[in-house]
């Protein structure tokens, strides 16, 4: 089934941040998730302030740690399977400026849902 993404981002994430700051924080950093196509968006979640947030954003994110580039369609894909990120990176689906170590740490970031 797919995932309403704004509503994972600005609402289930969002409230992950905010009951859980401090693991939030041991993550650290700032990711910007840009996902293309209909039902996408572009977001900054920056874990590296005293208050974590996740920030919608009309424009695209260029200035995190690292940014993910990825289609609504592998997007889902990587929802319903977290181990699916090489093969999309390796595939030039999922693509990663900046920092490309911190990337891995995104599936700990949804852990904190």
């Amino acid at each position: 089934m797919a995932v309403n993404i704004p509503e994972l981002f600005n609402t289930t994430l969002a409230n992950a941040l905010a009951n859980n700051p401090d693991g939030a924080r041991r993550i650290g950093n700032t990711y910007g998730l840009n996902i293309t196509g209909e039902g996408g968006g572009n977001w900054k979640i920056d874990l590296a302030s005293a208050t974590p947030t996740v920030t919608q954003s009309e424009t695209e994110i260029t200035d995190a740690a690292v940014v993910i580039t990825v289609a609504e369609s592998d997007f889902q894909t990587l929802v319903a399977d977290p181990g699916a990120g090489m093969k999309l990176f390796f595939a030039g689906k999922l693509k990663v400026k900046g920092n490309q170590l911190l990337a891995t740490k995104l599936k700990d970031l949804f852990a904190l849902r």
